[in-house]
């Protein structure tokens, strides 16, 4: 506040010195310099938002097993890390918190907080559940309404996605979702409010094109430094069960030390993924399952890095999943799934 009086002030003695008839040229020069300090104080106030070439990233890593290269030989080609796509996430994530904001997140996971009201315009999938013209399923999904239209879905948004609160309207919730943009209409009970002390600096990138995850963490403005890379499988296209691991930018939201699964068609118990941290719907980061009868934990699988294997969920060697269920915070982590 003192800044700005001081502006203000500096401000107002150039005024009266330039309406001066009398004003000499020592005058002049004291309202050539006040000009300038005044200048060069609103340049500091006003922020510029962070490039992606401004983000730079330090290899630190906290875990340094199954680590791989920035590019690596995979069959007869090669694979690598897209730092520049990161960057540019990176600079999203820094910009967007540069100014005080609710956030919250969007969440209806098993349609627990109930099943959404069918859209506008709607298909029958590959997995014979309905979903809007964009692929988002009904099953799990947010509702959200044109704020202009409140009668009918236009749209569902992904459960664990990132969204800014901008207040309370009726028995709606006006919201932007990061990934989506746009100004929405979500009922309230889909809403999750985040703590307004929550600074997001530690951030994970799953790669669904080279297979492969990576952790980082904020130590200042534009520097991020590596915690980890390392081999992951994500989710194939295989209906009725298996689904790809959708794109987005998704908050951890829960753990489990032991996520059991079922198997394919059957209320039978499956067996259990170790280390288990979900993002979104039934999307977990977790180790190598055991399938039962079995019940011993596994390191690491041979097809780790290769080809999208899972059901949704985001495969890893069992200790970096370790690694990452003990080093990222619920509610404080952001997951990144690009292409």
């Amino acid at each position: 506040m003192k800044r700005i009086e001081f502006i203000y002030l500096l401000t107002g003695f150039c005024t009266i010195c330039s309406c001066t008839s009398k004003a000499n040229s020592e005058i002049k020069e004291v309202i050539t310099e006040v000009h300038n300090t005044v200048t060069e104080a609103i340049a500091e106030i006003v922020e510029k938002d962070i490039k992606p070439e401004d983000i730079r990233l330090d290899k630190e890593l906290l875990y340094d097993k199954h680590t791989l290269e920035d590019t690596y030989p995979y069959k007869d080609t090669t694979r690598h890390f897209q730092w520049e796509k990161i960057k540019e996430r990176l600079a999203l994530l820094e910009n967007i918190q540069r100014k005080p904001t609710q956030w919250c997140i969007l969440q209806n996971y098993k349609n627990r907080n109930g099943e959404a009201p069918l859209v506008k315009n709607f298909k029958r999938d590959a997995y014979k559940r309905i979903a809007d013209t964009l692929g988002v399923e009904r099953y799990q999904g947010i509702p959200l309404f044109l704020t202009d239209d409140t009668l009918t879905a236009k749209r569902y948004g992904l459960d664990g996605l990132l969204t800014r609160h901008l207040g309370e309207e009726g028995k709606f919730t006006k919201v932007e979702p990061v990934f989506i943009g746009g100004e929405w209409y979500a009922p309230a009970k889909y809403i999750k409010l985040i703590p307004d002390s929550v600074v997001f600096n530690k951030a994970i990138f799953i790669d669904r094109h080279n297979q492969n995850i990576t952790t980082l963490e904020r130590k200042e403005k534009g520097c991020w430094l590596i915690r980890s890379m390392n081999p992951a499988t994500t989710g194939q296209h295989r209906p009725p069960y298996a689904q790809e691991t959708p794109l987005g930018m998704f908050v951890l939201q829960e753990k489990k030390t032991k996520m059991i699964f079922l198997k394919d068609g059957s209320a039978a118990t499956g067996g259990f993924a170790p280390y288990a941290s979900r993002f979104n719907n039934g999307g977990y980061i977790h180790g190598v399952p055991t399938n039962a009868p079995a019940t011993g934990i596994i390191e690491y699988s041979y097809t780790l890095g290769t080809i999208p294997r899972s059901h949704m969920c985001v495969r890893n060697a069992t200790s970096h999943a370790k690694f990452i269920f003990e080093w990222a915070p619920v509610n404080e982590t952001i997951i990144f799934v690009l292409e």
